[in-house]
């Protein structure tokens, strides 16, 4: 019987999403990898407990996490029943749909058939009655963005889902979806975009949007499927993310050039008494229109590791200048 650490909130911050009334930790645990049907069963109940324990509340799912497709759903949906029912309200639980997950021409993408059916199914497979934050995954370039917007919009008022979000939008995109939600009555909590260190599209643009019209940001992959961590610095460790074949990250992306910004980025974590990855952490979190940052974790110690970059979070000029100049190398 899992029994939560009754010090659970001592440690962990909590951020205003927006100009909502919802509060999110400032780290929250993804399941895109390890939670599918290939991964181990106690391992990432372990990491679900150690993550809880940490007063980590939000828990990030999506139709299609696996492999295979569903299977993190479902598999979160035992644990949940197992070892979480007595706190679902202290939870947090948001999933998605806009990626392929079925065969045939309601699938994919972001028709009001799609997006219905599709929370439906999640439902099932996680044993809620609904979920507290439901995304559209990305933009799809032919169903009309007011279809898209109008099922969120109906799933909300249906009360399969308290609040609704956008992911993978860019500017414009992002701007037109969140005036529609706001008409609608159902206003967009919630942006998840990549960003990280290598990644920083969202500096043009996108976080004055999000800031100019009170939506929160939880921003994924900010460690870029593990680069910005030390685990790579003498080539590719068995069981990492590079070595798996069903992973996104290949041992080609691990160039020269990205060795060589790791390793001067990771000697000024050390000077900050930090990790690389609590550095990498750090320096999203420092900005305030960031709500909270997505951590996915193979282990329970990466999690109490991303947990402690909350133990500083500023960064002098200098820090910015040098960190900005390794960058642009």
């Amino acid at each position: 019987m899992y029994t939560p650490s009754s010090s659970r909130y001592a440690m962990m911050q909590y951020r205003r999403c927006g100009k909502s009334g919802l509060k999110l930790p400032a780290i929250s645990l993804g399941l895109w990898h390890n939670f599918g049907g290939v991964d181990d069963y106690d391992q990432y109940r372990e990491i679900l407990h150690v993550a809880f324990d940490q007063g980590i509340t939000h828990f990030d799912l999506a139709n299609n996490y696996g492999p295979p497709p569903g299977s993190a759903e479902e598999n979160f949906g035992k644990i949940l029943a197992s070892d979480f029912k007595a706190y679902r309200d202290e939870l947090i639980i948001s999933t998605k749909a806009g990626y392929t997950m079925w065969e045939g021409p309601y699938g994919d993408w972001g028709s009001r058939k799609y997006l219905i059916s599709s929370l439906d199914q999640s439902l099932k497979r996680m044993g809620l009655d609904y979920v507290d934050v439901f995304y559209h995954h990305r933009p799809d370039p032919e169903t009309p963005l007011e279809e898209t917007m109008t099922a969120l919009n109906h799933i909300v008022k249906q009360g399969k889902a308290l609040y609704v979000g956008i992911s993978n939008y860019d500017v414009p995109e992002a701007e037109k979806a969140i005036r529609m939600l706001k008409q609608m009555g159902t206003p967009c909590l919630i942006h998840q975009p990549r960003y990280s260190m290598f990644d920083r599209w969202v500096e043009n643009g996108l976080l004055d949007l999000l800031a100019k019209q009170g939506v929160g940001c939880i921003p994924f992959s900010p460690l870029a499927q593990g680069l910005l961590t030390d685990k790579y610095l003498h080539g590719v460790p068995v069981g990492s993310r590079a070595s798996k074949a069903h992973g996104f990250l290949r041992p080609s992306h691990i160039t020269p050039q990205k060795l060589e910004q790791i390793e001067h980025l990771n000697q000024i974590a050390i000077n900050r008494g930090q990790t690389l990855a609590q550095m990498a952490l750090a320096w999203i979190l420092k900005s305030p229109v960031i709500t909270s940052v997505l951590i996915g974790a193979s282990k329970a110690e990466q999690v109490t590791d991303a947990v402690h970059c909350l133990h500083n979070l500023y960064f002098s000029e200098d820090e910015i200048f040098t960190i900005n100049t390794i960058l642009a190398i």
